[in-house]
């Protein structure tokens, strides 16, 4: 029976990888669980290669993301901080107004930046995710985390300009990193904020640095 390992599932530079534990046994099919704390666990038959494995894994990343954030936020919410009744509204109001003023934002923000970068994309939807801050689809679609209206504005500046880049460059390469470079010099430190106080973009943190 081959040995349990760990791996790591790419999400985007814009995080760090989700370490996945495999473990193989004696069943008839892969399943994946995700645990109360996050961990995620993969269960594969003794039989089925490392490869398709992986390639399993790496077919159910949106799911994966998905959940593990579900139970991230819930873990959060119940450990981070006790909040008082009055607290958890102002929390489910701040999340409202935050989510609000992200859908009016981000749109005019990126048809200002796009003016930078170039390139076209069909729409912009705004979503709630733990894990990832931006992206942008092949048709052209952009997504944005609303928390990111937590951050400084230069930090959502670098989120977005790193997602239209990709209507350019629908990848990482060489080219990619030097066209955001172009736009933005020290998109390094921008970049450096962004996985040193990402988990700090939350309304419980928000309220408890008012007190």
């Amino acid at each position: 029976m081959k040995a349990e390992y760990i791996y790591m599932l790419i999400l985007s530079d814009q995080a760090d990888p989700l370490p996945c534990r495999v473990r193989f046994s004696k069943r008839k099919s892969i399943s994946i669980e995700i645990t109360a704390e996050g961990e995620i666990i993969v269960r594969a038959p003794g039989y089925i290669s490392k490869r398709t494995t992986e390639a399993f894994i790496a077919e159910k990343r949106d799911w994966i993301i998905k959940n593990r954030d579900k139970i991230l936020v819930k873990k959060q919410t119940t450990t981070l901080s006790p909040l008082t009744p009055l607290e958890e509204q102002k929390a489910a109001a701040l999340q409202k107004r935050f989510m609000g003023a992200a859908k009016i934002y981000f749109p005019k923000r990126c048809e200002e930046l796009l003016r930078l970068t170039g390139g076209h994309y069909e729409k912009i939807t705004i979503r709630n995710q733990k894990t990832r801050w931006g992206s942008c689809s092949q048709t052209g679609t952009l997504s944005f985390n609303y928390r990111l209206m937590m951050a400084p504005p230069e930090i959502i500046d670098y989120v977005i300009v790193h997602e239209l880049c990709h209507l350019k460059h629908m990848n990482h390469s060489k080219a990619f990193w030097n066209m955001v470079a172009g736009i933005l010099p020290d998109y390094a430190e921008r970049k450096k904020w962004l996985k040193e106080h990402g988990h700090e973009l939350n309304e419980v943190h928000y309220l408890l640095s008012l007190m």
